[in-house]
């Protein structure tokens, strides 16, 4: 199995020589989310990372769990301090992770696609080979812990598709360049920070930071005929004709109501055929 190489890690990306205060890697835990929400109270500084060889409950959207087996991915958490973002904007941090994910994704002679809000689809297929969770945490000061899970090496269980049947894929089954979790996990921090240093200071403002224009081109949601699955709510059917400013979705329903969807599972729908 290989090994994430952390002396490898810091010499490239820790302070001063990089734009990280510390950058940790434990052969396993539960959830390098959770960690690093403890570690806000604890005073952990702006731009920690902390990477997880395994993690035993790795965290997905609405409770979800993201599969997280030893030597098979790249699982890692960023808690960042970005007092000038409102807490409203917090979410199009999702976005800011999701096009770091697809630039290392060409890096690496892969071809991916982000689907709206948090997965990355790869491949002809488009099937899932990475996702993103962002959450605020409490503490005295403003704080958010952006997770982000990547399949690098095939998975040796079959995991449960998500929300529309996507199975699940991997950087090497796509024909990656390299697999050596220590290069991957470098590439995307490394494309993380070249993101979000303009997503912080336009203030969370996607268009303002340059970054909507990308995430709209990236994005195979936009355009695609699409259901809708609101927690608590009734399924809904349209099509994703904009994505806004805060990376919500703009859609014309079934019926000519215009929504902005902020929060949903979102099911790509096949073109009817003929």
């Amino acid at each position: 199995m290989s090994h994430i190489d952390v002396a490898r890690l810091r010499s490239r990306l820790l302070a001063p020589a990089g734009p990280y205060a510390a950058i940790d890697v434990v052969a396993r835990t539960g959830s390098t989310n959770t960690d690093l929400r403890a570690a806000v109270a604890e005073g952990a500084p702006d731009r920690t990372v902390l990477i997880a060889e395994e993690q035993t409950s790795g965290a997905g959207r609405r409770g979800r769990t993201w599969t997280s087996p030893p030597g098979r991915g790249v699982y890692l958490s960023v808690l960042l301090r970005p007092a000038e973002v409102p807490l409203a904007a917090l979410g199009s941090l999702a976005a800011v992770a999701g096009l770091a994910l697809t630039d290392m994704a060409a890096e690496l002679g892969v071809d991916a696609v982000l689907k709206w809000p948090n997965d990355v689809l790869a491949g002809p297929e488009r099937e899932k080979c990475a996702g993103v969770l962002a959450e605020a945490a409490s503490s005295d000061e403003q704080a958010v812990v952006c997770g982000i899970g990547v399949n690098v090496l095939p998975l040796r269980e079959p995991v449960r598709p998500g929300p529309g049947g996507l199975p699940a894929t991997s950087l090497a089954e796509q024909g990656a360049r390299t697999t050596d979790p220590t290069e991957v996990a470098a590439l995307l921090l490394a494309a993380f920070h070249e993101r979000e240093v303009p997503w912080r200071g336009a203030r969370g403002d996607l268009a303002a930071a340059g970054l909507l224009d990308t995430y709209r081109e990236r994005c195979a949601t936009l355009g695609r005929d699409v259901r809708l699955e609101v927690a608590g709510g009734r399924s809904r059917t349209g099509r994703v004709v904009d994505i806004d400013p805060t990376c919500a979705l703009v859609v014309d329903e079934d019926g000519g109501r215009r929504s902005t969807v902020f929060a949903a599972d979102v099911v790509h729908l096949r073109p009817a055929a003929g």
